[in-house]
């Protein structure tokens, strides 16, 4: 069904190709895993599925690529649209009408369907993706992960042959993900269409591939195989298949029950042993030794000391006619990571929003490091509180990185190659000529990251930060929020990713609806909870082991 013939590709302005001899084939029917770190060119890869490389991006493609037996080449995008269905990394830029059913209904008006078809495959996309409440509501108004969820369905409603996807899980809560994926095997399964996705959380995915194509390096030939087989050489890899590495399980596991079948002899080795308890939250900021703080800067006058970094009380906002929190109380100490956590639509970017000053609160107080975030200047605030937003383009406006970096450098006082030293630690080996628009979006989120670090603000709020991250690119982000809660600096992070909050939280509030239903530390909530316990949780069961980690510090 999709076929690359000795591909490579090479953007305008560049030196190297961003892919290099890609040959692989997809069979009718199967969903193939496109997998590797940031930066490799997997996006690549998928828009010459769709026609959009080099057509829209430009550049020069050599080689053959064919979809359905036309070639990509000689078939521009809207020529391919009735055979191909795509979804990119930013929901956002997909949209084209104003609400939801709207837009479900857009792609079959484009190919001229018939008006009792579109309104039956309409019903139908609702059911499938759990949208039917949210029908009549403005796109501009819904969740991340509630775009993405709409987003995936304007490409499934036209029904086409093949779907291309990349990082469909990335916005979306563990249920609302399960949900996504086993409607994609369904198609796959009952319909015979043919799915090439790229997603870097492959704990979600790869125990649903027929095949996996590994891109291990940019400008390297792909490996294709099996999942367990390319899992076992890969440098990206899940938790699951990192217990299997460290326990010496041969063929590895893929998913959480063919683990704990094998599960019990670990069980036992760990059996006397404890978890490593988190880092403690230091009682003041202090002189931690840490890489970051070698790093030049400028003093800055300092908001003075609060008992807590921010404190929510009997909060409430409304989005338009929506309740989005409701009775949220919130304290938030120095050096403490807290993780927010909750399905999509439960109000968890709209708490960091009332907290950076964003929304007014409906009722109730907010105070960060003392002040009212909706009511302090701009240019006092971003001394006490920076936002990384799950648009990471929100905070990026030059042409260059190292534009970026000036500016952030600029606006924060901090002395001059403060960020760029950041940019180096998140994103080792990106220019400082490369335009923000060419990264991918992994890479514009380290970006962002570097930009609000810059400042060093004493609450730091992360909103979906390992959206796009390959899973060393996360264990950077973790050597850094763990290094930053050394020194005193307050975190709060709103996330899907149940294996980062396992990493580095010490606290995890799950929000429900808008209202707080658990708060407390890391391991008594995520471990009673199914859908929001880690891997290794899972599988070691019931020892309250979370992270490879732990268990491999527990062996040594």
């Amino acid at each position: 069904m999709i076929r690359f013939e000795d591909v490579t590709v090479t953007y305008d302005g560049a030196v190297e190709p961003t892919v290099r001899d890609v040959d692989f084939e997809v069979p009718e029917g199967e969903l193939v895993l496109l997998v590797g770190p940031s930066g490799v060119g997997k996006s690549t890869v998928l828009g010459a599925v769709s026609g959009l490389v080099p057509h829209f991006t430009g550049g020069t493609l050599r080689g053959r690529v064919t979809v359905a037996g036309r070639d990509t080449r000689t078939h521009k995008p809207r020529e391919l649209a009735d055979v191909v269905g795509t979804v990119g990394q930013d929901p956002l830029s997909h949209f084209v009408t104003d609400t939801v059913e709207d837009e479900l209904a857009y792609g079959m008006e484009s190919l001229g369907l018939a008006p009792d078809v579109m309104r039956r495959r309409v019903e139908e996309a609702l059911d499938l993706l759990g949208l039917a409440d949210l029908r009549d509501r403005p796109i501009a108004t819904l969740s991340g992960g509630q775009q993405q969820r709409v987003a995936i369905g304007s490409v499934l409603t036209p029904h086409p042959r093949v779907l291309v996807l990349d990082e469909p899980t990335s916005a979306l809560d563990p249920a609302a993900a399960e949900e996504v994926l086993a409607v994609l095997q369904r198609l796959v399964h009952d319909l015979g269409t043919t799915v090439l996705m790229a997603e870097h959380r492959l704990e979600r995915v790869v125990q649903y591939a027929d095949q996996v194509v590994l891109l291990p390096a940019p400008g390297a030939p792909p490996v294709l195989g099996t999942p367990a087989d390319v899992m076992a050489v890969s440098p990206v890899f899940p938790p699951v298949v990192g217990l299997g590495r460290l326990a010496g399980w041969s063929p590895l596991p893929l998913t959480i029950r063919d683990a704990r079948r094998r599960a019990a002899p670990l069980r036992e080795r760990l059996s006397g042993a404890a978890p490593a308890p988190a880092p403690p939250m230091p009682r003041r900021p202090g002189p931690a030794p840490s890489p970051l703080r070698g790093l030049p800067r400028k003093r800055t006058p300092a908001p003075a000391p609060a008992a807590s970094a921010a404190e929510a009380r009997s909060l409430a906002v409304r989005r338009g006619r929506v309740p989005a929190l409701r009775g949220v109380d919130l304290t938030v100490s120095p050096g403490e990571t807290v993780a927010l956590m909750g399905r999509n639509g439960a109000g968890k970017s709209t708490l960091l929003s009332a907290l950076v000053g964003l929304v007014e609160p409906t009722s109730g107080t907010v105070r960060v490091g003392g002040a009212v975030p909706h009511r302090t200047p701009p240019r006092d605030l971003v001394r006490r509180v920076g936002l990384v937003p799950q648009e990471p383009r929100d905070l990026l406006y030059a042409d260059t990185v190292a534009a970026e970096c000036r500016a952030a450098d600029e606006d924060a006082g901090a002395a001059p190659g403060t960020c760029r030293a950041l940019v180096s630690g998140l994103l080792p080996g990106v220019g400082d000529g490369t335009h923000p628009r060419d990264l991918s979006e992994g890479q514009r989120l380290a970006l962002a990251l570097a930009v609000v670090l810059t400042a060093r603000p004493p609450l730091l709020l992360l909103d979906e930060p390992t959206r796009g991250l390959d899973y060393a690119a996360k264990a950077r982000l973790v050597e850094v929020v763990r290094d930053l809660a050394a020194e005193g600096h307050a975190l709060v992070l709103a996330t899907h990713d149940v294996e980062l909050a396992a990493e580095i939280a010490h606290r995890v509030v799950l929000l429900a609806e808008g209202e707080v239903i658990a708060d407390g530390p890391t391991a008594e909530v995520v471990v009673s909870s199914p859908s929001f316990a880690p891997q290794v949780t899972k599988i070691l069961a019931p020892q309250p082991w979370l992270t490879v980690t732990q268990v491999r510090g527990a062996l040594a």
